[in-house]
């Protein structure tokens, strides 16, 4: 399959980035991306939160806005796929053009602004494909003209829990202005209150995840981890796209505003999880996000402090076969090595907070 997307990726980088990824929706919806099936091994496999996953690599939210190829994703090789951001009332995003690839860079440079469906249409599809089995979440989000933001991810639980293995709140995404407030203290405090307290009023108990920016200083992070804590949330994905610009950037395209996704979010990104993973103190299940293009990238992550990875910017560079090759090689060298995930995760967390260049 990377051999074939080679020979494509001339062509469809010659096309609108946005009409790319829609014409890769519609070919996965109607099967005509083959698949090699789950990917597992006992050293892969792991049961967190009362799920079973396969293996520990995941798709990150953003791919599949609107659930529409959650299971088709499963089949390429994810160990879980977690779809949205989905937001109560259908939302258009941002003015286009609205995606950059930055290719010197591996990067991406987005700034939809949370185009999606909107609730309804993600729970007609949840619904139909709940019974095919797999670990498929839902990240939710605020619509942008929202009066009372909390309000609308207690909307989002409410709805879309019963369908979904998990459900992430979305707080950080840099293209909705004044989400990150979110992540202030009081704000967070009284979020997280008030979507755990929906979780126990309506009586449908999925693992709520939560999701941060990379952007925040140790303090800032410890002191989400601890609100985590209190409020019972049950992991922590770090992170989402940056508004920082690395130095070193190549691309025409890097003054674009919007988020930063792919290879140079790896190292903050990562340096944010072990902060994470050393305030948790074994405590919160982190997810790690950023940059992850590779099987030593995934294996890094893990040993920063993460039980579970993601990608998704990556697929634009290497193709829709990454997922199982990255889980086949972890797999194989956690073998080589004669460790486990358990073992290896937070191994080098302490390696990441000292002052020295990754």
């Amino acid at each position: 399959m990377s051999i074939l997307y080679g020979l494509l990726r001339p062509a469809l980088f010659a096309l609108d980035p946005e009409r790319v990824h829609a014409l890769t929706i519609r070919a996965l919806r109607s099967g005509l991306v083959p698949g090699p099936g789950p990917v597992t091994s006992p050293r892969l496999r792991q049961r967190l939160f009362g799920l079973d996953f396969p293996n520990p690599v995941g798709l990150a939210a953003g791919f599949d806005k609107n659930a529409d190829v959650p299971d088709a994703m499963l089949r390429l090789g994810f160990g879980f796929a977690e779809c949205g951001t989905v937001t109560p009332l259908p939302q258009a995003g941002n003015p286009r053009p609205r995606i950059f690839r930055l290719t010197p860079d591996r990067a991406v440079i987005n700034r939809l602004g949370f185009n999606n469906l909107g609730h309804a249409a993600a729970l007609d599809r949840l619904r139909a494909r709940a019974a095919r089995g797999g670990v498929v979440g839902i990240n939710i989000g605020a619509n942008k003209d929202a009066a009372d933001r909390a309000a609308d991810y207690v909307a989002g639980y409410e709805r879309l829990a019963a369908f979904a293995s998990y459900v992430t709140i979305n707080i950080s995404s840099p293209n909705t202005p004044g989400l990150r407030g979110l992540q202030n203290p009081d704000e967070l405090a009284d979020l997280l209150g008030r979507v755990t307290e929906a979780r126990a009023r309506c009586g449908i108990a999925r693992p709520i995840f939560l999701k941060i920016a990379p952007d925040l200083d140790r303090e800032a992070i410890a002191a989400i981890v601890e609100a985590a804590i209190a409020h019972r949330i049950d992991a922590l994905i770090v992170s989402n796209t940056t508004i920082a610009r690395p130095a070193g950037l190549r691309s025409r395209h890097a003054g674009q505003a919007g988020g930063l996704s792919g290879r140079p979010l790896f190292a903050p990104s990562t340096r944010a999880l072990a902060a994470a993973f050393v305030a948790a103190r074994g405590r919160l299940t982190l997810i790690g996000v950023g940059g992850v293009a590779s099987p030593d990238d995934a294996y890094v992550k893990i040993a920063a402090g993460a039980r579970l990875v993601q990608f998704y910017s990556a697929m634009v560079y290497e193709g829709p076969g990454l997922a199982a090759r990255l889980a086949r090689s972890l797999g194989e060298r956690l073998a080589r090595e004669n460790t486990t995930l358990e073992l290896l995760c937070g191994r080098d967390a302490a390696l990441w907070l000292q002052p020295t260049d990754h």
